[in-house]
């Protein structure tokens, strides 16, 4: 029975040269964290700036801001979907919105705060390799002061 040669793709040596680059544990951790982060930011969203922005522009509950496209017209989001509407989550998509400023906010401090402690002092740069000419001239000089020596 002849053998059937299998074309493993390029790109999956590279996919397993990358995965093991790098520290897995480290890896891990950031998931976990920005996981948790996740859930902090979720809350801090729906819970206290929704609330405070939807009191402020007349007491809007964001969650409860749609449009619906086909059914049932209903007041809340929940009793829409329950009926079998088809709606337009804009009060949803804003939510999304702003967790993922808070979240680029956020980032970007820490980014900013590890380049700051990670900045290293620029070492002086070395010389720079002596012209060829200048290399061959020396081996002379050598040269003729052992001969003379």
């Amino acid at each position: 029975m002849p053998k059937i040669a299998v074309h493993t793709p390029a790109w999956l040596a590279e996919f397993q040269a990358f995965v093991l680059r790098g520290n897995v544990v480290d890896l891990a951790v950031g998931i976990i964290i920005g996981a948790a982060f996740t859930g902090i930011v979720n809350s801090l969203v729906k819970d206290l700036f929704t609330p405070v922005i939807g009191l402020l522009i007349g007491g809007i509950d964001f969650a409860n801001v749609f449009v619906t496209l086909k059914g049932p017209s209903q007041p809340t989001l929940e009793a829409a979907k329950t009926a079998g509407a088809v709606t337009l989550n804009i009060g949803l998509f804003l939510n999304a919105v702003i967790q993922f400023a808070i979240v680029a906010f956020a980032v970007f401090w820490l980014v900013r705060a590890l380049s700051v402690l990670y900045r290293k002092k620029e070492a002086p740069a070395a010389p720079p390799p002596p012209a060829p000419e200048l290399v061959v001239l020396e081996q002379i000089r050598d040269l003729l002061a052992s001969r003379q020596g």
